[in-house]
């Protein structure tokens, strides 16, 4: 039998197997369709584990908080890295503890009273449109306000009532401590996943991304301290009933940019109106004196140093966010919009050099 006899027969054999495609447009289509059946499986298994997903996500965010602090106190403390971070997170400890004993029980008093003063003065607020030729009826808004509670309650099921939302705040806290002792671990964990060729470049773009993070969380805490005390200063010098548990909820509603803000204005006036117009007027004063230092001062300085992200691209994430996932999403909004705004730079700068390089090559 001849060399090329022998080849013939090889082909045929070739191609009569039942494991190949013959025809090169065939298998073309195949490997197509192979390729549509992956992305779609991959959108649907991220749909399906979204909500793990996101609490992996929050507890990086948690990690970075963590990871700041350590590395804010490593310049002053000559400790482990172990040590740091048990520094910072006793800290956090004593400091809600401190919220929980000392604070604790003057501010449930005024939690247990807040829903009465919020219920009376939104009917102050109905009878006055109501006044002025509005037809709105108190059964009306009572209806929408259960609608919308109900919607939000059908879509955040999976981490709606006490014990989802415990369950997902020691989730987020356990795995974020794990992160935060040994984040060079999971980094190395992740880049021998990805193609040898990859992993210097994803090196790169978690430091970034790390970096930005822990920024961008640095500049979140400083401004909800800076809210929430300026709030119980200024409320408590006028004499505004709640003074301290509208601070509190300032500096927490602080964390969410945008809608955040609105919330705690919005809690703040209605208290402030419930004891007079005189100092219903006062906290609309406090409330843009805070908004306008936040916004032109705290926010600004952040930005230079992280990511500048538009507002309305902020807004839009958080309501979708929100819709999606609750209140986490609605937390985790603007971390994961930064990341992903940083990631996009990283990939956008890493095609740049790849082009120049080849343009100086051809040259």
């Amino acid at each position: 039998m001849t060399e090329e006899t022998g080849q013939n027969i090889e082909d045929d054999d070739l191609g009569t197997s039942p494991s190949r495609i013959a025809s090169p447009e065939l298998r073309f289509e195949a490997q197509r369709a192979f390729v549509w059946t992956l992305v779609i499986g991959g959108i649907i298994l991220a749909i399906y584990i979204s909500q793990s997903l996101l609490v992996i996500f929050g507890a990086m965010v948690f990690a970075s908080m963590v990871d700041g602090g350590a590395r804010l106190l490593a310049r002053v403390l000559p400790f482990s890295r172990t040590w740091l971070v048990i520094i910072v997170l006793l800290a956090a400890s004593a400091f809600l503890y401190w919220l929980a004993v000392y604070a604790g029980s003057q501010i449930s008093r005024e939690a247990a009273s807040l829903p009465g003063i919020l219920q009376e003065q939104l009917n102050v607020a109905i009878g006055w449109m109501q006044a002025q030729g509005f037809e709105i009826r108190q059964a009306d808004i009572q209806s929408l306000a259960s609608n919308l509670i109900s919607g939000v309650g059908t879509v955040t099921r999976a981490i709606g009532g006490l014990l989802g939302g415990l369950t997902t705040f020691l989730l987020i806290t356990i795995i974020g401590v794990y992160v935060a002792l040994e984040p060079q671990l999971y980094e190395r964990g992740v880049a021998w996943m990805l193609p040898r060729q990859r992993r210097a470049e994803f090196f790169e773009t978690a430091s970034k991304m790390g970096y930005t993070m822990r920024r961008l969380m640095a500049g979140r805490l400083v401004g909800m301290v800076f809210e929430g005390l300026f709030t119980w200063i200024m409320l408590a010098l006028y004499g505004v009933p709640m003074a301290a548990l509208l601070a509190i909820l300032t500096g927490l509603l602080a964390f969410i940019p945008n809608l955040g803000a609105l919330i705690a204005g919005g809690l703040m006036v209605l208290v402030g109106f419930s004891g007079g117009t005189d100092m219903g007027i006062y906290t609309i004063i406090v409330y843009l004196l805070v908004q306008t230092f936040d916004g032109y001062v705290v926010i600004p300085m952040i930005a230079k140093k992280t990511v500048d992200l538009a507002p309305a691209l902020v807004l839009a994430a958080q309501l979708i966010m929100g819709i999606l996932f609750g209140i986490l999403g609605l937390f985790l909004a603007d971390p994961l919009l930064a990341m992903l705004k940083v990631a996009l730079e990283r990939r956008a700068e890493h095609n740049d050099a790849v082009d120049k390089a080849l343009l100086e090559k051809a040259e």
